[in-house]
């Protein structure tokens, strides 16, 4: 018996595009054709974008989904069999499945088994889960078929059962979101389970941003013991193709609880042997939140439509680490600053922003805005007579800045970025419809520390300041009044970010965090002010997720909320 060559296509797919997305697939199966492959794996849900969300609700939807599948069933080469990510109609709701596509025909549909309802997934309120296994038998060949969560849980009774299969691998078509820590999370997962099925297993994964969501690839070929896995880029398409050996085992029972499909007499194997990819190198921690930044950045703007990005740039470094981002994302004819100083905006800031858009090869039109600032002051301050200044002042300059910025949006049709980060977001340290305002805060889930670390890493690949040092050695400052710093108004950043990460992102309660070592005055001054700003969250422009616990799909706490830990009422 031949071995048998399989590609695992990665693909970056859109949610709703059915055409282009049948399209493309055709393109990379023909590609994978000429390649030699007779087996073609596409990732989870790839012809209708993953997460569909409540699209796949819609009967008008699923019907047209269905029309593409069949469409595509006929323009696949047909001396290949493909694997689609798809979802049919189920007995009381839509299923997410893996279509099997053969000789023009869909020969079978594997439903997924294990529907993730926790984090970012709710999977069980749109689909309903499948009721049984499938394997494919191509030319003797055994392939297991699971799709993403099906091979995330071993006890699960298909696990057990395809290690009895003697399967020549296990295909799992998946769509697993990129977070900090992710990668090496997700590789132990998939080895366990090879080790389980006691076969290769042949995961393909999504890549390329849906809204909050990037999806980083790494579609590899796990063997079944500890041996290097081959594996496919990250953050960006690919195709791994691989050549499984011919089966040295054969069981006769092809056991009854499940489902097989039986393609022969396929194209042979081709006689010229592969040649052994190198080992892919690790990426640091920095590297992958940066490809993740400009992938999310990236995908959301093409795949929304806009040509071109609006940045105000204020010579702080959050805006400089966005503008670098936004460069490197779309090129820089395609990235517009500007800057909107008042008389609180130092010399320092101002002279960096400039630098800063130089170095990038941006325009950045400076707008000052004092002259409008002391306007509206004008009309406002007889209907406060009599009252000290505080933080209003503060904030009509901010919301002037967005003002301006969403005319200038509204004008060219720009994608205004926004610059905020998550110590900003958590704490409420923005101002809404100020700094706010945006149709995409790419850093929102980026602690300020990290903010820090990326502008010293993207400073050290270069081997030249495309970021100005002094704007990366200059304390942080809203300059919103005279002198003003964030350690004004919030703890160090340092600290205040170990506080954040172990209160939004492990759920940890206050006496849990004062035992790591927190002043107990401090993590309950931060978790009130976490607490008190769910209402400007919940407003804010989405971002890219980058840790395990990001606002908005992970994190959903109500507006309206009267619970207080009882140190808070103590406190209050």
């Amino acid at each position: 018996m031949d071995g048998l060559r399989i590609a695992l296509a990665q693909q970056n797919c859109t949610v709703g595009a059915l055409e282009a997305n049948r399209k493309a697939l055709v393109r990379t199966a023909e590609t994978a054709r000429d390649l030699g492959a007779r087996v073609v794996v596409f990732p989870e849900l790839a012809l209708c974008g993953y997460p569909p969300e409540d699209l796949i609700l819609k009967p008008h939807f699923m019907q047209a989904l269905e029309d593409e599948l069949h469409q595509l069933a006929r323009e696949i080469p047909p001396d290949l069999v493909c694997l689609v990510g798809t979802a049919t109609q189920g007995t009381e709701k839509p299923r997410n499945a893996a279509a099997v596509i053969s000789r023009g025909e869909v020969l079978g549909v594997y439903a997924k088994r294990q529907l993730p309802n926790y984090g970012v997934f709710d999977e069980q309120r749109i689909f309903e889960a499948g009721n049984r296994p499938m394997c494919l038998l191509v030319d003797g060949h055994r392939l297991g078929i699971q799709i993403c969560e099906d091979s995330w849980i071993h006890e699960a009774e298909d696990v057990r059962r395809y290690g009895t299969c003697a399967l020549s691998a296990l295909i799992n078509l998946s769509a697993s979101p990129f977070h900090k820590g992710k990668f090496p999370e997700r590789l132990a997962i998939l080895r366990s389970t090879a080790e389980r099925v006691k076969a290769p297993l042949a995961y393909c994964n999504l890549v390329g941003g849906q809204d909050e969501l990037v999806f980083d690839g790494g579609s590899m070929l796990l063997p079944p013991d500890e041996a290097e896995p081959l594996q496919a880029a990250r953050f960006k398409e690919d195709l791994l193709v691989v050549d499984l050996p011919a089966p040295t085992e054969f069981p006769t029972n092809l056991n009854d609880g499940m489902d097989w499909i039986q393609v022969d007499g396929l194209c042979a194997l081709p006689a010229e042997p592969l040649p052994v990819p190198a080992p892919r190198a690790a990426m640091s921690d920095l590297e992958e939140l940066y490809e993740a930044l400009c992938l999310g950045l990236r995908d959301y703007t093409e795949k929304n439509g806009f040509k071109d990005v609006l940045i105000a740039i204020s010579g702080g470094i959050d805006s400089a680490l966005v503008a670098v981002l936004a460069v490197d994302a779309l090129g820089a004819d395609r990235v517009k600053g500007v800057s909107l100083p008042t008389r609180f905006s130092s010399e320092g800031t101002k002279s960096d922003a400039i630098l800063l858009a130089e170095n990038l090869g941006i325009d950045m039109p400076m707008l000052p805005i004092q002259g409008l600032v002391d306007e509206f002051l004008s009309v406002l301050e007889p209907q406060w007579a009599g009252r000290e200044e505080d933080v209003t002042e503060e904030n009509l300059q901010s919301r002037i800045r967005g003002t301006l910025v969403m005319a200038l949006s509204n004008k060219f049709g720009h994608l205004v970025v926004a610059t905020g980060n998550k110590s900003e977001m958590a704490t409420g340290y923005a101002t809404l419809y100020g700094d706010m305002c945006g149709g995409y805060a790419v850093i929102k889930d980026v602690p300020k520390t990290a903010v820090f670390d990326l502008c010293t890493w993207i400073n050290e690949q270069a081997g030249t300041e495309r970021i100005p040092q002094s704007l990366i050695d200059r304390p942080p400052s809203a300059e919103l009044r005279e002198d003003q710093k964030d350690s004004d108004s919030l703890p160090p950043y340092e600290i205040l970010d170990a506080i954040l990460a172990a209160y939004i992102e492990q759920d940890l309660g206050r006496d849990e965090i004062v035992a790591q070592g927190f002043d107990a005055e401090t993590v309950t001054r931060v978790i009130r002010l976490v607490d008190g700003n769910e209402y400007k969250r919940r407003q804010a422009p989405p971002g890219v997720k980058t840790t395990p616990k990001a606002f908005g799909r992970d994190r959903r706490v109500p507006i309206t909320n009267h619970f207080r830990p009882t140190f808070l009422k103590e406190t209050s």
